[in-house]
């Protein structure tokens, strides 16, 4: 089946041109080819759209009619190409953007006026949300996940570590006693965070990747981390959340933080978003926006590098899309890894600079 589109294309160019043969040439079609299209077309519509002699062609009158509307559809169509393809180099637009509850409170609402300075094209939508939203289906440009990652095909970006806290406040610890030992939380009121894998309502894991879960019970369980944070503060129990969401609580003596026998996981923050060899301009420079801001070496750079750096040794260059898939297996497996920040930082940078370079090779 001929391409409708290319159909449009060539009457319109015949029009231009004059002729078959010419609008051919113009094309890059033969002749033959041309025929088929204004054959196909004129089937389509069950109109004569060209009278062709051996010397001479002309428009019917359905065809100049049909002209006008073609030359508005090739329009519309040119437009809309070159506003995808600038998309993929100007920041601009909607830029819908899914976060947890409490990080995107507290972490990124207060970041979104400076990267509205920065890009003042962009509009963002800001969607609060604990649970794992479909980015495809529902809609969404990128999301910040915290935790273990799930095995998908969405490219994944590392924005910072999320450390945890085990705390309580004052008056339950006056009350209950401090516990030493991750044995001891069998003899406490844990409250349980029914989202989470690692931290929910039956078992707390500890160890820097979590490999050590001790069971745990409580007589409130929640979907929202800032529920658990209020009941917390209030006295009813213990509590075991990110930092940034109960730093602040630590700072002002509402929290006290608990040191246990055994470390607290310490989970990735990752920006995902959909894959895509090119992705929109709006969403590089948010995820280098928030790189920015919590740390990290940035993901996309658009320089050459050093230009004494060329690799001659190396006998590959990869794309966009391989990058992305690399440096997402690398930063899984680093976080998996029982490694100091520092050195997991130092691959991570190691990683990201030998992936740019391939990429950016000439």
């Amino acid at each position: 089946m001929l391409d409708r589109l290319t159909g449009l294309e060539v009457f319109a160019k015949i029009a231009e041109t004059g002729s078959f043969s010419a609008a051919g040439r113009a094309m890059g079609l033969s002749q033959t080819m041309v025929t088929k299209h204004i054959a196909a077309l004129e089937a389509r519509l069950g109109v004569k759209l060209l009278h062709r002699t051996t010397r001479r062609l002309s428009m019917t009158e359905a065809g100049r009619n049909y002209l006008e509307a073609t030359e508005r559809i090739l329009t519309d169509v040119e437009t809309a190409n070159a506003a995808v393809a600038a998309d993929r180099f100007e920041a601009r637009g909607m830029l819908r953007v899914n976060a947890p509850n409490s990080f995107a409170a507290r972490q990124i609402a207060p970041l979104l006026p400076q990267f509205a300075h920065r890009h003042p094209r962009v509009t963002v939508e800001l969607g609060l949300n604990d649970r794992v939203v479909d980015l495809i289906e529902e809609g969404w440009d990128l999301a910040i996940r915290i935790g273990l990652l799930d095995d998908s095909d969405l490219i994944a970006r590392r924005l910072a570590t999320c450390r945890t806290v085990i705390c309580a406040a004052p008056a339950y610890l006056a009350a209950h006693g401090t516990p030493r030992l991750v044995s001891d939380l069998a003899g406490h009121n844990c409250l349980g965070y029914t989202l989470s894998r690692m931290i929910g309502v039956d078992r707390w894991a500890f160890g820097r990747s979590g490999e050590a879960p001790v069971p745990v019970s409580g007589n409130l369980r929640a979907n929202n981390g800032e529920v658990l944070r209020a009941a917390a503060i209030a006295g009813q129990g213990l509590l075991y959340e990110p930092t940034f969401t109960v730093g602040d609580d630590i700072r002002a003596g509402r929290l006290i933080p608990i040191q246990l026998d055994r470390p607290t996981i310490q989970n990735g923050i990752h920006a995902v978003f959909p894959p895509d060899r090119s992705p929109p301009a709006k969403v590089r420079a948010f995820i280098d926006f928030l790189i920015g801001r919590f740390g990290g070496p940035p993901r996309y750079i658009e320089q050459r590098g050093h230009p004494r750096l060329r690799m001659r040794h190396m006998p590959f260059a990869i794309d966009q899309t391989a990058r992305d898939r690399w440096m997402t297996l690398m930063d899984r497996a680093i976080t998996q890894t029982e490694l100091p920040d520092d050195v997991a930082d130092l691959l991570r940078q190691f990683f990201h600079g030998t992936t740019t370079f391939l990429m950016n090779r000439p």
